[in-house]
Formats: structure tokens, sequence, C-alpha cells
């Protein structure tokens, strides 16, 4: 993330957007289980949301430093691994749900963005749940947040298909605001 992105996702105005509305409302209704997965928390303000809630949370970061931010922060209350969305360290059929929140603009291409779904899928056991939200990317101010940043924009009208062919079931969209709410499910066994 560039430097404007940092001093956003770290301020408290985004803490509150994330306790308020981003979290409520991507993952309303959700039954995330028992151990849930969280992709790219960066600074961590769903990541305190969801470690208060849920007994075991893990987190997959990709930048070291967000990494050791939040360990610290957490220390054991929260796994947290480096690594890639796209090619996650982690076994298949681990976790009972996958979510992520304003991450998948930050992946490179669709291309890769699908790589993480393939990925989610893999990871989440059978009936499990992959829910999140994500930007619509509307306005010139989302666009200069982003300048010398990744952002590839997901269409919320193509991305059913998309979950569909990471073999996800059942993929529901939702557009709210200048966001979108996704969820979808492994197969059961």
């Amino acid at each position: 993330m560039n430097s404007i992105h940092n001093v956003i996702c770290s301020s408290g105005w985004w803490a509150r957007r994330a306790r308020e509305q981003l979290v409520p409302w991507g993952l309303e209704h959700a039954e995330l289980g028992d151990r849930v997965l969280e992709l790219g928390p960066g600074f961590g303000a769903i990541t305190r949301l969801l470690a208060a809630r849920l007994g075991g949370l893990t987190v997959v970061e990709l930048d070291e430093r967000y990494c050791r931010r939040l360990q610290a922060e957490h220390g054991d209350a929260v796994t947290v691994v480096q690594g890639d969305a796209t090619e996650l360290p982690l076994g298949d059929s681990s976790f009972s749900a996958v979510v992520c929140f304003t991450m998948l603009h930050h992946l490179a291409s669709p291309g890769l963005q699908d790589r993480a779904f393939a990925e989610v899928a893999r990871v989440l056991r059978p009936g499990g749940v992959f829910a999140g939200t994500d930007s619509l990317g509307s306005g010139p101010l989302f666009r200069s947040i982003h300048v010398g940043d990744t952002l590839t924009l997901i269409d919320p009208d193509g991305l059913p298909a998309r979950l569909q062919a990471a073999e996800l079931l059942e993929p529901r969209v939702e557009r709210g605001g200048r966001s979108f709410r996704f969820r979808a499910r492994r197969p059961p066994a």
C-alpha cells in the first residue's frame, strides 16, 4: 500500500468504518464456525474486531512489517502467517470460513484474484463460507488513494461466475453504497 493508504487504514476513521459498517454488513447472518482465516488484514482494523468475537483466528498478510505489527498486537490470540493469498501456505480443508475486506482489489490482475478464489476453495472445509466486501472504486478520491498502488477493481456482476469457476457454490453479491459484499460456500462433502 502507498503512504496515503497507510494513513487511512491506520486511522480511527477506518477503525470506526470497519466496526460500524464493513464487518456488520459483510458478515450479516454468516456462520463462520470455529476456525476463521482472514486474508490481507493490513493494519488489522478488521482483525481486532474478529479476534474479539472468535476463538480460532488466523490471518495471512503479505507484508512482513504488517505481520510483525499484528503479532505484537495480538500475541497468541491470533495466528499470523506471512504469505500470499494466491498461494496460501496452509493445509487443505483447514478453515470453517475465509473472510476478506477491501483487499481483493489489491491483487495485481483478475488472474491473481481467481487464483486467490481457488486457494480459498482449497483451504475451506466442506460447507465452509467465503465472505467479505470490496470497493466499487467509484469516484476520483478512491482512485487518487491508489496512485502508485495496485488497483484491480472487481466487477460485482461478474463475480458470481468467477466464484463458481473456483468451485464455490451459491455465490451472492450485493451492492451497498460504494462497496459490495459477497458470499459463497465450498460444496459439502
